[in-house]
């Protein structure tokens, strides 16, 4: 949450800022500590460990295709030598030191059933020695007939490979031995019998005639036997291919023969380019390819898969590493809170005994605790508020000093006036030889110096004010010859309410010298009582008389302000001065006042002062 605040500038212009907490901003900054740090790691560490899984299966399946090839070729490797064994090899119940019988050249040479038997049983032994892996094909060309051993496919005997190109060629060809790419083996009935031929000619072991040859059919499917460690999903993915990349195996036997780029949609030019391990996009999708080599055969192996199979162990990394980031925001989260209001509650608590201090409560504020520069400022704040209110004590107690030194100074210059002129009134009556006036203001006199006299209260009642005012009049009608007259309106509910004493005289003294004095007709002063709104009281003192222009008014007002120096009509600066002292700068006195029409003095006074009632 933000608060605006407003500052006031060097040239007093108001600029409003907008206040952010001091918790707000730690929160932030330690979020902002931990979660930057913890991003980087995270995204550095899944980026890593993205790249790390790539090079691993990259490494796992170089190695998988390797192995697949040595495999390959070991077993290529022994169909060849069962079909040198099988060709010029000794029988295994005869003597090896014997070797006058050979099954495969006796039966080349008489397919009599005893040789074809012989021949048959030593074949079979080779089979089951693989798994039954492949079959076995005897071509007699020697005018025999040929020889068909397979131990789990039907022999189709109507078919001879005579009109195969392949065949035709190795007959052709001076080469003794063929590996012969996939191929269907036609020899055997049923439909997908992808096979691999191991083809090899028989010589005759005396004169060196041709005498058949014979044609190991390996089952396609051997492959797949051999790569067991490849998961299912990899398996359509190993792809063996010739010199002019053709498939020769693939497990989806659909594609067998066909371009690679069948099988793996990559543009030709790009598949020549490929190294040995690569990451190739095709289709929008990566892909980890490998291309292998075979050693002893023109032949290569790819092994590709998508870069998004590595999500599942990515997918693990990325919980694993989400779950660290989520605990770690949870503990930031709930460390910068509790450590931001460690920092902040003693601020708070500082902030709230300033403000008990700005609303005048300085004692008793409640303790701050925090042992650190907060604690020490806020013992500083403590201190500095009990000087505080010393400070306030002592200056309002020199107020009231001074207040009541410039009552009494007011006193000791009004009572010489008041006796002056006094004085000089009762010489001029005596000089007029008018006694019963004597008496008359004599008596008057004496009233006013025994109120004026009074110094224990420096609060009285308006109608003690009032009765004072009276014995004032009387005096003043006997100097101005009966010229002088007083009205007054009252409301007498008020008249026991309090105010300074001697501040009412001035007003009606200042009338009669400044308004009424040098008039030639009748004076006539008003004085009102009246409740203004619900808490104050107004008290007005009207005259007939000259009332003061606009630039007496004016200068009269400065001088109540104290922005003039004071030479006459110190009475009302008194007053007004003295009011606002003792009620409070909202009261104090006011005139209004035309040239010609009179001036009209108001006091506003509360009817509670401090919080008590005062009437």
């Amino acid at each position: 949450m933000s608060v605006q605040r407003d500052f006031m500038s060097g040239g007093g212009q108001v600029k409003r800022y907008r206040m952010i907490p001091i918790k707000m901003k730690m929160i932030v900054f330690f979020l902002l500590l931990i979660l930057v740090p913890l991003s980087t790691m995270f995204i550095n560490s899944y980026l890593s460990s993205q790249q790390l899984l790539e090079r691993k299966y990259t490494d796992l399946l170089m190695d998988v295709s390797r192995q697949s090839n040595i495999r390959i070729e070991e077993f290529l490797k022994d169909t060849q030598q069962i079909s040198l064994i099988s060709s010029y090899g000794i029988n295994s119940y005869v003597s090896a030191i014997s070797q006058e019988n050979y099954p495969m050249q006796n039966y080349l040479h008489n397919p009599s059933k005893t040789n074809e038997d012989q021949a048959t049983q030593l074949l079979m032994n080779y089979i089951t020695m693989k798994d039954k892996a492949f079959s076995i094909y005897i071509y007699n060309l020697n005018g025999g007939k040929d020889l068909y051993v397979s131990s789990n496919k039907p022999i189709d005997y109507t078919y001879y490979p005579g009109n195969e190109k392949w065949f035709k060629e190795f007959l052709e060809s001076d080469i003794i031995t063929l590996d012969v790419p996939t191929l269907l083996d036609r020899q055997t009935k049923g439909e997908y019998n992808w096979s691999i031929y191991n083809a090899r000619k028989i010589f005759d072991m005396d004169d060196g005639k041709l005498l058949g040859i014979i044609v190991i059919s390996i089952d396609i499917n051997f492959i797949n036997k051999l790569n067991k460690r490849l998961q299912e999903s990899s398996r359509s993915a190993f792809t063996v291919v010739d010199a002019n990349d053709n498939v020769i195996f693939n497990s989806k036997y659909e594609l067998l023969g066909k371009p690679f780029n069948k099988v793996f949609p990559i543009e030709a030019e790009k598949l020549r380019q490929l190294a040995d391990r690569q990451i190739v996009r095709v289709e929008g999708k990566n892909y980890i390819v490998i291309r292998s080599a075979f050693e002893k055969h023109d032949w290569a192996t790819y092994l590709y898969m998508p870069v998004d199979e590595l999500a599942v162990e990515g997918n693990i990394l990325k919980r694993n590493l989400m779950i660290i980031v989520i605990v770690l925001v949870i503990f930031a989260i709930i460390s910068s809170f509790y450590f931001s209001n460690l920092i902040t509650r003693p601020i708070k608590r500082l902030m709230s005994n300033m403000t008990l201090v700005e609303q005048g409560k300085f004692e008793n504020l409640p303790a701050v605790k925090s042992n650190d520069e907060i604690g020490l400022l806020a013992i500083r704040f403590e201190h500095m508020s009990t000087e505080l209110k010393q400070l306030v004590e002592r200056i309002y107690q020199e107020q009231q000093e001074k207040t009541d030194a410039e009552i009494r100074a007011l006193q000791a210059q009004i009572n010489p006036h008041f006796l002056y002129n006094t004085l000089n009134s009762v010489k001029w009556i005596a000089s007029m030889q008018r006694s019963e006036k004597i008496v008359e203001m004599t008596e008057a006199l004496i009233s006013l110096l025994r109120y004026s006299a009074k110094t224990e209260h420096r609060l009285v009642t308006i109608r003690e004010e009032l009765d004072n005012i009276h014995h004032y009049i009387t005096i003043q009608k006997v100097r101005y010859f009966n010229r002088i007259s007083v009205q007054y309106d009252l409301d007498d509910t008020l008249l026991d309410c309090q105010i300074l004493k001697l501040s009412i005289q001035p007003l009606v003294e200042n009338a009669i010298f400044h308004g009424i004095a040098d008039t030639a007709g009748e004076g006539l002063i008003t004085i009102s009582v009246h409740a203004t709104g619900i808490n104050d009281i107004a008290i007005k003192v009207e005259d007939n008389g000259e009332g003061m222009d606009d630039e007496t008014a004016q200068r009269l007002r400065q001088k109540m302000i104290g922005q003039e120096p004071v030479s006459e009509n110190i009475g009302v600066r008194n007053v007004h001065s003295r009011l606002e002292r003792v009620f409070g700068y909202k009261y104090g006195l006011q005139f209004t006042s035309k040239s010609g029409s009179g001036t009209i003095f108001t006091i506003t006074i509360p009817k509670k002062s401090g919080g008590e009632r005062i009437c």
